[in-house]
């Protein structure tokens, strides 16, 4: 059985390396949606995979720690990530471009982190994170998967490697 759970956040980014001018040479924005799947052979005590006002405690501070936020790759230019750190108060330090693809590594990531420190407390059992969908644009998403999370090839995924503001961790509710 698979769930599913939608949100959304406003984002502004740098894509180096890609084929137009404008994505790689202009910061511009997104009105990102993001499909959080969940898969799982068993259902709890309510008949369901989970619950998905718990679905969405689980996800809630991951997802709004990008919104209204600037997504800044590691791999930028000094000048451009100090200017970034210094000009925005909403800011995410990654290890890897912010490009739709790379999104959905990074919240599947930590996404699945989340909920294998989740305490289930309803009969929930074997739900794991089936996949995450970012869509960046009406037309056009990427979906990332386990194997893609894993993939040394899309770049190492290391937790202490995403830096986020402290006006971003302000914003967390404590676990």
């Amino acid at each position: 059985m698979i769930i599913r759970k939608l949100f959304k956040f406003e984002n502004a980014h740098i894509v180096r390396g890609c084929l137009t001018d404008r994505c790689r040479e202009s910061i511009h924005g997104h009105s990102y949606k993001v499909e959080v799947l969940f898969h799982a052979d068993h259902l709890d005590r309510g008949q369901m995979v989970m619950d998905f006002s718990r679905v969405k405690e689980l996800i809630k501070d991951l997802i709004d720690s990008f919104d209204h936020s600037v997504a800044i790759w590691s791999g930028d230019s000094k000048e451009y990530i100090e200017s970034m750190q210094k000009l925005s108060a909403r800011w995410v330090l990654l290890p890897v471009s912010p490009s739709a693809e790379q999104f959905a590594r990074v919240i599947f990531f930590m996404a699945d982190r989340a909920l294998k420190k989740a305490v289930m407390t309803n009969g929930e059992s074997g739900v794991r994170v089936e996949s995450v969908i970012v869509h960046e644009t009406e037309t056009g998403y990427a979906q990332a998967f386990q194997a893609d999370v894993n993939n040394p090839q899309m770049g190492l995924l290391d937790p202490r490697e995403f830096i986020f503001s402290p006006a971003v961790r302000a914003e967390w509710r404590e676990e």
